[in-house]
């Protein structure tokens, strides 16, 4: 190509794709006529003068899910884009995902183990309702206590048992108690066993990850003597269901756990769906420890959390 021309069709690529310049412009500014400047942007990019690339999030996301899969041998990941990695702003677009993906899965008769907390509260209030029959809705974990602070127990319940016009069973216990012979009494109740037993045979449980905090919501409950702070807060990347488990997936305290009401860590493995909702910075090590531990089939997380969880070792 003359040097003149391809000065020409430079000087047109750089007004038009970097300044913004519109043909008519474009053709005052270089003395030439409007169909002049569409050839000669047509021969920028013929010439490689110009290259266009678009970045589709959509397929960048779908990018991650697949390798999250791959990773972690998952039946199902479900990645994000969130437009900011705040907490509460997480929780919300992660949670709306995952209310439309459990709306596609639920069926006739499906038992539905549920927890509690903010990001499960997400979920529930962007449920939408499905036309389903003798589907039960059950607590997997206790969650009463002294303190005031609220877990959503009983609002997530209503609202996944109007979503899917399920009966609701609470678990109304503590989710951990000071001594074992305190835990075997309350589960030798034949009302509390029948509860614990349906959270058992749940063919779907839907869960979070719990970030060692002490400004997390189970932390606020009062449960923990400080031996339990200590042990926690040296082993502990995150619990599921008030189990608290290390960065291999292990269990981090024995008696801790024989102290804990509610399902097994062991117990989530054999469900058909077991579902970790969860995403945050503070949430990596302890989602990456879960997926570890094989305790999650489905993960529903945001694009920043899947990135870090690729990258961990």
């Amino acid at each position: 190509m003359e040097q003149d021309k391809l000065k020409k069709v430079v000087e047109a690529a750089k007004l038009y794709y970097l300044l913004d310049y519109n043909q008519n412009d474009i053709a005052k500014k270089l003395g030439v006529s409007r169909p002049t400047v569409s050839r000669l942007l047509q021969q920028a990019k013929e010439e490689g003068i110009v290259e266009i690339k678009i970045n589709d999030p959509a397929e960048d996301i779908q990018r991650l899910a697949k390798q999250l899969e791959q990773k972690f041998n998952l039946k199902k990941a479900i990645v994000v884009s969130v437009p900011e990695h705040q907490d509460g702003i997480i929780k919300k677009y992660v949670g709306k995902e995952a209310a439309e993906y459990l709306r596609s899965i639920v069926k006739d008769g499906d038992v539905i183990g549920v927890t509690w907390g903010t990001t499960l509260y997400h979920v529930a209030l962007q449920l939408k309702h499905k036309h389903v029959k003798d589907v039960k809705v059950v607590q997997l974990k206790g969650g009463v206590s002294l303190s005031e602070t609220n877990t959503f127990a009983s609002d997530i319940l209503h609202l996944f048992g109007s979503a899917f016009n399920a009966t609701v069973h609470h678990l109304p216990l503590p989710a951990i108690v000071d001594h074992v012979v305190v835990k075997q009494a309350m589960e030798a109740d034949r009302h509390i066993r029948k509860i614990l037993d349906l959270g058992r045979q749940a063919n779907i449980a839907v869960f979070t990850i719990g970030s060692i905090k002490s400004e997390s919501l189970l932390f606020q409950l009062g449960y923990f003597t400080e031996e339990d702070l200590q042990t926690i807060y040296s082993k502990a990347v995150g619990d599921i269901c008030s189990r608290f488990f290390d960065q291999n997936g292990k269990l981090c305290s024995e008696e801790l756990n024989a102290r804990t009401l509610g399902i097994e860590l062991e117990e989530l493995k054999n469900k058909e769906y077991s579902i970790v909702i969860a995403g945050g910075i503070h949430k990596v090590a302890g989602i990456y420890g879960a997926l570890k531990g094989k305790y999650a089939n489905v993960l529903v997380t945001d694009q920043f959390t899947a990135e870090c969880l690729l990258e961990k070792e």
